[in-house]
């Protein structure tokens, strides 16, 4: 979530029911396993060490302090890549016809990861497409040093936000 005011902020669909089921999982198969988490409404899965965060930028100084204490590292979460340059101190008001956002980057956290990949890591991102699924999920492997990519596409019956289901490709 990134915050426009005290008030009201921008985020995505994306509920974080797939980070929490392969959270579920790994700790199952008996991983030691920490999940970081932005806002949702779904139950911390049992033995699980969970941080929880609000914004990409919380997300990534959570991900880079325990990067390296890593074996695995899972990267599911649709982390917004914008936020804006200017949070309001106030609520801003419907005194305007319409409002002007500044958006700007946010770091790059899969990349960031990418660079500083130990070679004993394994690394593993996410590609949510709504075209050209596996070229740009192919391109996302390289482009950002992962050993894996799970891509799935958001106009695809049963994938997508939300859902308890999803129809992936693994590359």
């Amino acid at each position: 979530q990134e915050s426009i005011d005290p008030v009201r902020y921008i985020t995505n669909h994306s509920s974080g029911k797939m980070g929490y089921a392969l959270a579920r999982a790994a700790f199952c198969l008996g991983a030691n396993v920490t999940l970081v988490s932005g806002p949702t409404q779904l139950k911390r899965p049992y033995g699980v060490d969970t941080i929880a965060v609000s914004s990409a930028n919380d997300m990534y100084q959570a991900i880079m302090d325990k990067a390296d204490e890593q074996d695995m590292i899972i990267m599911s979460a649709a982390v917004g890549d914008y936020s804006c340059v200017n949070i309001a101190n106030e609520k801003n008001k419907k005194n305007e016809a319409s409002l002007v956002l500044e958006l700007q980057k946010n770091k790059d956290i899969l990349f960031e990861l990418g660079q500083k990949k130990k070679a004993n890591q394994i690394l593993c991102g996410f590609a949510m497409e709504t075209n050209h699924l596996k070229e740009n999920a192919q391109e996302k492997l390289i482009k950002k040093n992962c050993d894996m990519i799970v891509a799935n596409h958001l106009k695809v019956k049963g994938a997508g936000f939300q859902g308890d289901t999803n129809v992936v490709s693994i590359i």
